[in-house]
């Protein structure tokens, strides 16, 4: 058995080793439903917004939410936000979960519902990690 320390995997390695993870886990996790999702705005034929996110089972996994540096005050991160939310509803999802590196983003969120979970300071350097939750249907 030889082992290699590589600190600059291929995308090749990455996936060889994330392969081999998804198909030991594909039996216990066959039959819940996955899919990736994009919700942008453009303007002139250029995106000035979006978020990327995931629908795993019944909730839906916000991974990145951007909007253009000179449009950020006009609530384009709002809109984006409360359509992928409705879109999410629509396909089953009764919550949502967003983990964000950036200090700034976390009051936004919390302006739309989210409450946090939790926090790691100081990661990866001087910043913190937040990961947030929000019920999408409420009883």
């Amino acid at each position: 058995m030889n082992f290699t320390m590589d600190d600059s995997p291929s995308e090749n390695v990455i996936n060889e080793i994330r392969t081999g993870l998804t198909q030991y886990n594909a039996p216990f996790l066959e039959n819940i439903p996955h899919s990736k999702i994009a919700y942008y705005a453009t303007e002139d034929n250029k995106k000035i917004g979006g978020v990327i996110a995931e629908i795993w089972g019944n909730w839906l996994l916000i991974k990145f939410l951007w909007v253009d540096s000179e449009l950020r005050a006009n609530k384009l991160g709002s809109q984006l936000l409360k359509g992928l939310e409705e879109y999410a509803q629509l396909k089953g999802c009764h919550s949502s979960l967003v983990d964000t590196l950036s200090f700034q983003a976390r009051p936004f969120y919390e302006k739309h519902g989210y409450q946090c979970q939790m926090v790691l300071d100081n990661y990866p350097l001087n910043t913190s990690l937040s990961f947030s939750t929000k019920p999408l249907i409420h009883d």
